[in-house]
Formats: structure tokens, C-alpha cells, sequence
């Protein structure tokens, strides 16, 4: 008879889990809190990366898909998919970081220019995108780090939250794009 196999971090303990999950998060907040509020862009050199905001938005806008896909195969007992799906949006949603990081290290904030009301919607929409868009590391890692370890039950309550904060924040990443695509076209 075979012995059951042991997931891959079936045997790292809670406070490890949480310990990692949360360095890793506060890391990758620290590095966007000094790259928007501190640095603010070096505006010097010759490094173009105005191409990155629509990159940007592409990763979100796959991240979306591969979040609704997985949610999808999921509930259709489609486990092999959901997984890939999920392991796919996570790897999105890092090049988004990456990309995102890159484009403010080098260019800084962008400003909308836009004015009344649809100033108005563009701030509420980046306030909660913002807000909301903190929580997402510590979410997707705990819910993939859950579910490698085969604490499937728990994977399935945090993922019952992360779910719906995680696209949320990549849908309105691509519209806040969109919305200063549209202010400064015109």
C-alpha cells in the first residue's frame, strides 16, 4: 500500500506560513510606499518605460480572466484548471508589480488631469483600488500557500475573500488606466 503523499509545504507550521507571508508583504509595500512617496520618480536618464501603464493594464486585465477561469473551473470540479488559472493570475499580477514598480521608480506618479466630477469618480475609484489593492499580497499568498499545503478547507474560506478584493483591484487597475488614458488624450 502506498504512503499519502505529503503536499509540498504539508508540514511548514501555521507561524511560518503567516511569518512569510506577512515579511513578504510588508516588503513589497515598503518598496511601492518609497517608490511613490519618497523617490517619486528619477525623470533623468534615458530610460523610456511610457509603454509600461498599457503592459500594466494588460497583466491586470489577464489576472481578471485567470481569476474569473479558476473560479469557474472550481466550481465545475475542475481542480487541474483552477489551479493553473490561479497560479497563472498570481504570476500576472507579479509582472503587474514588477511593471508597475519599474514605470514610478523611473517616471514617478502620473496626475490626472481631468476635472468635477469625473475627477471625482477617477479619486474614488483609485482611493478604494488603493486601499483595497494592499490587501492583496497577503491574500493571494495565504490562499495559494493554503492550498500547496493541502489545507484545502481553510484555502477555501480565505479564497471566499480574496476572490472578490483580487479582481476588484485588477478590474479597476485597467479602468483607472483607461479613465487616465481618456483625460489626457484629450
Amino acid at each position: 500500500m502506498a504512503e499519502p503523499q505529503t503536499p509540498p509545504l504539508g508540514r511548514v507550521s501555521d507561524r511560518s506560513l503567516y511569518l512569510a507571508t506577512s515579511l513578504i508583504s510588508i516588503g513589497a509595500l515598503a518598496l511601492i510606499g518609497y517608490t511613490l512617496l519618497i523617490r517619486q520618480g528619477s525623470h533623468a536618464g534615458t530610460l523610456d518605460l511610457r509603454f509600461m501603464p498599457a503592459v500594466n493594464a494588460c497583466m491586470n486585465a489577464t489576472a481578471a480572466m485567470l481569476l474569473v477561469g479558476g473560479y469557474v473551473a472550481i466550481r465545475r470540479g475542475a481542480r487541474r484548471v483552477h489551479q493553473y488559472c490561479m497560479i497563472t493570475a498570481f504570476a500576472a499580477s507579479s509582472l503587474f508589480l514588477v511593471g508597475y514598480l519599474a514605470y514610478h521608480w523611473v517616471h514617478g506618479d502620473t496626475r490626472f488631469p481631468g476635472e468635477g466630477l469625473v475627477r471625482a469618480v477617477y479619486l474614488s475609484v483609485l482611493a478604494s483600488h488603493v486601499l483595497l489593492s494592499m490587501a492583496v499580497v497577503p491574500l493571494a499568498l495565504t490562499s495559494l500557500l493554503l492550498a500547496a499545503r493541502g489545507s484545502f478547507e481553510r484555502h477555501k474560506r480565505i479564497a471566499k475573500i480574496t476572490l472578490p478584493v483580487w479582481l476588484y483591484v485588477s478590474v479597476t487597475g485597467v479602468v483607472i488606466f483607461l479613465m487616465l488614458r481618456a483625460a489626457t488624450a484629450g
